[in-house]
């Protein structure tokens, strides 16, 4: 069954859904990602903040199949994004079209050695021996 996911607050739900349909406990999730319960918790609650490779790997662990679709006849919606920042994003869009690779050219600095820091003072070793709890 497929599930679509039009906005990053549906993610936490469909996640939670096959998690509990899989029959797994956050707990289990989390021994299978290698960290704590309490931080797959923090996952689960906003996986907008996650990376895409960690969201991968609870999806392959629950057995779910990632599929992107392109729709390129369906409009977004305008109440995603502002119109300035629709704006913004299709300038920046344009100016890093019209940059050719031959223009863009890079160079290498070496750090300038300072002679006006001093070395770090040795730490000596206690002298007297210590005492043995």
């Amino acid at each position: 069954m497929e599930y679509p996911i039009k906005t990053l607050s549906q993610l936490r739900l469909v996640l939670q859904g096959f998690r509990k349909a899989a029959g797994l406990t956050q707990a289990a999730m989390a021994s299978q990602l290698g960290i704590t319960q309490q931080s797959y918790a923090q996952i689960e609650a906003n996986p907008a903040v996650s990376s895409m490779e960690r969201l991968y790997k609870i999806l392959r662990i629950l057995n779910v199949e990632l599929i992107l679709a392109y729709e390129p006849n369906q409009k977004i919606d305008q109440g995603t994004f502002s119109t300035p920042r629709l704006e913004e994003m299709n300038e920046n869009i344009e100016k890093t079209l019209e940059v050719e690779p031959e223009t863009v050219k890079f160079s290498r600095t070496t750090a300038k050695k300072s002679t006006s820091r001093k070395a770090p003072k040795r730490v000596m070793p206690p002298s007297a021996k210590k005492e043995s709890w």
